[in-house]
């Protein structure tokens, strides 16, 4: 009498999927080893002095390995302070993106009414349209909106009465850019939480907002903080507004525009910016790392559904 059992897969099949997980994990390594090469590079000249590697090279060999460079771009760029500037833009401007985009996908994901559809449509499509696009026009509204500028506090929300040069500028257009992404993103999640839940809430008696904050948002939480660790990446590298919207070595500018206090007028020490770029990615690194477990969890979110 023979044992009824499950008949092994065919060998070749097993080769075959061996085979193409061994490539794929070889792309993988690859695309990573190419992705960090930059900043390993980055990492190496700003441990050499400048004198070696005009006499060398790049890509010659070190003789000498210190921090000198890290120690005179954190003291000639004065980090500090633009690291201050970059958290009062980078705080505000991603909790105001969230909470905006939660609402907003909340009304076009838990009910139906006539325009949810084009409205999701309307933030969707804003993603695509180029920032290099419309900077002339932003840039002369920037130069004629008006502010108040003193409200309870000297030079809130703006110290020259005009967008230009100020936090909230900043703030504003940062808002204003990634509100469409989030809003999609949380959407659809918010697709999947069972319409059950909104009956139960409505039937016992809790309002709109009650629903909104009790109910969905708890729900909500790993896809929020999944876009929490991007948005905080996405507005701290931000160079582009800034450069444009507040002028020159600005006492406002973020960090990463800061950088370009480091250039000189006919001479640019790279050993020097290197190690300024390397100081000011620590951050973004420090978040990733704080929030990887929420990260992971919120990327992976539906795709053990079937």
């Amino acid at each position: 009498m023979t044992a009824v059992g499950t008949a092994p897969a065919p060998v070749g099949r097993n080769t075959g999927r061996d085979l193409k997980r061994a490539a794929l994990h070889a792309f993988l390594i690859a695309m990573a080893i190419l992705w960090l090469l930059p900043l390993a590079f980055a990492v190496y000249i700003s441990l050499r002095p400048r004198e070696e590697t005009d006499a060398a090279g790049y890509l010659s060999l070190p003789t000498t390995i210190n921090f000198d460079n890290y120690v005179d771009a954190w003291n000639q760029a004065e980090l500090v302070r633009y690291f201050l500037n970059s958290l009062v833009i980078v705080v505000p401007a991603v909790l105001l993106v969230l909470f905006l985009a939660s609402m907003m996908a909340f009304a076009v994901s838990r009910y139906s009414w006539r325009f949810n559809l084009i409205f999701l449509l309307l933030f969707t499509a804003a993603n695509l349209l180029p920032p290099q696009v419309i900077i002339t026009p932003l840039y002369r509204i920037f130069l004629r909106l008006w502010l108040p500028t003193d409200v309870g506090v000297p030079g809130f929300p703006s110290d020259n009465g005009l967008f230009y040069q100020q936090y909230i500028g900043i703030i504003a257009i940062h808002v204003a850019f990634q509100l469409g992404f989030c809003t999609f993103v949380l959407s659809n999640y918010m697709k999947t939480i069972p319409r059950e839940l909104n009956e139960a809430a409505v039937v016992d008696g809790a309002s709109i907002w009650k629903t909104y904050r009790s109910v969905i948002m708890p729900l909500t939480r790993p896809a929020l903080a999944a876009l929490a660790t991007l948005q905080v990446t996405w507005v701290y590298n931000d160079f582009f507004w800034a450069l444009v919207l507040m002028s020159g070595k600005g006492a406002k500018m973020p960090i990463t525009s800061a950088l370009n206090n480091l250039k000189g007028q006919y001479f640019t020490d790279f050993n020097l910016l290197a190690a300024g770029a390397v100081l000011v990615a620590i951050p973004t690194l420090i978040v990733f790392f704080a929030l990887q477990k929420q990260f992971i969890s919120g990327l992976t979110l539906g795709s053990t559904k079937g």
